[in-house]
């Protein structure tokens, strides 16, 4: 799902020339951390390897070690007088689990959380499958009267930006000690409380009187990040983004700059949806975008495949604690990884097809470049947004040749080969897995590409040690 913006918004890159650790006294041509996404750059203490280019490919499961680099590729940003911002903290809700390091182990072993749908009867419908999350509890982390009634993108969203503050070691003493006015949430979601909406216009034909009285609100994409923040007591940047599927990397970038700029010092950004219900998936039936290879459900999400036959839907919700280094460094914060910078841009052609020319893309690629001070040779891993789409694939991997050329130690996979599309929520999870593979360097593999385009370099990995 594109809607108007370029899906590049939904690429993460990750760049191959990492410096030391966040300390005193560096050279300032040494003290960036080189790592990123197009929605943002991050980086980390190590290098992610070389090899060959292209998409890491799969009939079986495949991982590709990413070996340290020591050497640090000379700063080309300007010199700007800019509030540093890194990761501390990351959250998750996904068909894979719960926990950002059991999520990206299971993408590691090449597990597909692609399934049945068991959440209703959709046994009419031609196509019967998804990243559905089976097993999901918000005991400790939502209130029980309010998790009765909030929508499940909601519950998803609280649960996953704790569960990211809990990783960021920001414990009830560290909450205590914050200056609650400079902390902010940004959590979007592209189809926000499609559930409570529903369930409201059902309850609706009987009485008005039937109706929740909470679905307007519950329905809205803002209320998420608004409920958490008066949750944790938090008084800076609080609001929503809602641009389809790259909804949590305008997030993301949003809330960096709140940082950069000096307007708050933490925020917890990223993206929720729940859209796997009848309206849900018999909305995106009626638009032909879903595969409906019902009989081999992890079969069925094939970025870049021949026989592709569109993407599938996922759901749950990808959050990141994001903070200025020096405040992240006073409260003794392990940095994951380091924001450098990121870019906006639009097709400005059609609400679903790319430009054929790629041309928002390749914009989008090269902004953000620009403005993290990394070069195109010094990015040596890409997670693309690549959703088993017929045009968007293609389009999207022609882009990445063309603002990379013949970089020999680029890799490029794709997270939904497992994880199915999560909408709103996919830039987040998949800010989750760049990171982890700055911190792990490994790179996952990408799923079922068993017959690539031709056009497409599958070249991958040439063995599959963990």
């Amino acid at each position: 799902m594109a809607a108007a913006v370029a899906p590049p918004l939904c690429t993460w890159l990750v760049a191959a020339c990492l410096s030391a650790a966040c300390g005193d006294g560096e050279k300032e041509n040494e003290r960036r951390h080189r790592g990123g996404g197009v929605g943002g750059f991050f980086g980390s203490r190590r290098r992610l390897g070389s090899g060959r280019r292209g998409v890491g490919r799969s009939g079986m499961a495949m991982s590709v070690a990413l070996h340290p680099e020591r050497t640090a590729v000379e700063n080309k940003k300007p010199d700007m007088k800019q509030r540093r911002v890194v990761v501390t903290g990351m959250g998750v809700v996904t068909p894979l689990g719960h926990d950002p390091d059991e999520f990206y182990n299971n993408l590691l072993r090449g597990i597909s959380g692609i399934s049945e749908i068991e959440a209703f009867d959709c046994s009419h419908y031609p196509t019967r499958i998804a990243g559905e999350i089976k097993s999901f509890s918000t005991d400790g982390w939502v209130a029980p009267k309010l998790a009765k009634r909030m929508d499940k993108f909601m519950q998803y969203l609280i649960t996953a930006g704790k569960k990211a503050l809990e990783n960021a070691g920001i414990t009830e003493e560290v909450m205590n000690e914050l200056e609650k006015s400079r902390c902010g949430v940004l959590i979007g979601s592209a189809m926000g409380g499609m559930k409570v909406f529903s369930d409201a216009i059902e309850a609706l034909r009987v009485s008005y009187k039937k109706m929740n009285p909470f679905c307007v609100p519950f329905a809205t994409t803002n209320m998420g990040s608004a409920i958490l923040a008066m949750d944790l007591g938090w008084m800076g940047p609080n609001y929503s983004i809602s641009t389809a599927c790259a909804t949590s990397n305008f997030c993301i970038l949003n809330a960096a700059n709140h940082i950069r700029k000096g307007e708050a010092d933490v925020m917890l950004c990223g993206g929720s949806d729940a859209p796997i219900i009848p309206i849900g998936l018999g909305g995106f039936v009626a638009c032909r975008a879903l595969s409906q290879r019902n009989s081999d459900p992890a079969k069925a999400s094939r970025p870049w495949d021949v026989d592709r036959d569109g993407f599938v839907m996922g759901e749950g919700s990808g959050v990141l604690v994001l903070e200025e280094l020096e405040h992240a460094k006073q409260r003794g914060a392990e940095i994951y990884a380091e924001f450098l910078g990121g870019s906006f841009t639009c097709d400005a052609y059609h609400m679903t097809e790319p430009h054929p020319e790629g041309k928002g893309v390749i914009l989008c690629i090269e902004n953000a470049l620009a403005d993290s001070g990394v070069t195109k040779e010094d990015i040596n891993y890409i997670n693309a947004h690549a959703t088993s789409t017929q045009m968007g694939d293609l389009k999207e991997f022609e882009a990445l040749n063309r603002c990379f050329g013949q970089n020999p130690q680029l890799r490029v996979n794709s997270t939904k080969s497992m994880t199915g599309h999560l909408l709103g929520a996919a830039g987040g999870i998949e800010a989750v897995a760049a990171i982890q593979a700055i911190r792990t360097g490994w790179v996952h593999p990408n799923l079922n590409l068993d017959n690539p385009e031709k056009t497409v370099d599958a070249g991958g990995p040439a063995e599959g040690e963990m």
